[in-house]
């Protein structure tokens, strides 16, 4: 600590300078006597001179301390500058979920198609086979792939909803096997009415296992995998959807599930208000 910070913040009487190593302490008697009658007191030139000095250094230290504290202030009070041209990162858990909005789309549509056969109305069997290729391409083969691959064996691993999981599982092959069937009925153009018990099988399974996924399965495995790596699988699932899907797999299905809605009159969510 420096002898100016002992006497302008502690109030302390400065220390006496220490002898160099290459000075000695007179042993002379007669000095140390002589030494005892020299006269201590200061000058008034010498007590105005370390009183104008001692102000000063104050004043500076005062200065200092009220600039580090300002300085320290407006650093912290700055906002940081938003990256507006950056887009937000979409997280696995949004993008499954977002997927699943599909899904739920093409179960709309699958319960249009099936309620105007009930009714002996018109429907275009094509339709029908563009949704189940949706089911089959994006849903089965794309999004389900991810869970099976990614999802569930982390949740299996730290033995977490094992039984849900499995049954998850057997439904995922269940819905294959229902999916195969209507793409067959309706390919062929016949016995259309067939198709009404699988459209209300497969909208029966699947509004409950999206919704136990969406708010079970996705945060469990959210709190298992930790922030990085749920980072990183983000960046693992756009990979993928550009390699299976294209570069913009998401908007074309979206954009076809669209077009089938228009085509059977329930595009308008309004119409839906009650």
């Amino acid at each position: 600590m420096s002898e100016l910070f002992r006497e302008v913040v502690l109030g302390s009487e400065p220390r006496p300078p220490r002898l160099s190593t290459h000075q000695s302490v007179a042993t002379d008697p007669s000095s140390l006597v002589e030494a005892k009658e020299i006269p201590m007191k200061a000058t008034k030139h010498q007590t105005d001179a370390r009183r104008s000095f001692l102000q000063s250094s104050v004043s500076a230290a005062g200065l200092v301390l009220v600039g580090c504290a300002s300085s320290s202030k407006a650093a912290t009070n700055t906002p940081a500058k938003d990256d507006d041209k950056s887009e937000a990162e979409v997280t696995p858990g949004e993008d499954l979920m977002q997927e699943h909005g599909v899904l739920e789309r093409i179960l709309l549509i699958y319960d249009s198609a099936a309620t105007r056969l009930e009714k002996n109305e018109g429907l275009e069997l094509a339709l029908v086979t563009s949704a189940a290729g949706l089911i089959r391409h994006f849903v089965e083969d794309y999004h389900e792939k991810n869970e099976e691959q990614f999802i569930f064996p982390r949740l299996e691993s730290a033995q977490r909803e094992v039984e849900l999981v499995a049954t998850l599982r057997r439904q995922h092959q269940r819905g294959r096997d229902v999916t195969d069937e209507i793409t067959r009925i309706a390919s062929s153009g016949t016995n259309a009415p067939a198709l009404v018990p699988l459209f209300r099988a497969f909208e029966r399974m699947y509004r409950p296992h999206a919704a136990r996924e969406d708010t079970v399965v996705f945060p469990t495995f959210r709190e298992l995998i930790g922030r990085d790596a749920y980072r990183e699988l983000g960046e693992k699932f756009e990979d993928d959807e550009h390699a299976r899907l294209g570069e913009h797999g998401f908007e074309n299905a979206v954009a076809e599930v669209a077009r089938i809605e228009t085509a059977l009159g329930i595009d308008d969510l309004a119409k839906f208000t009650p």
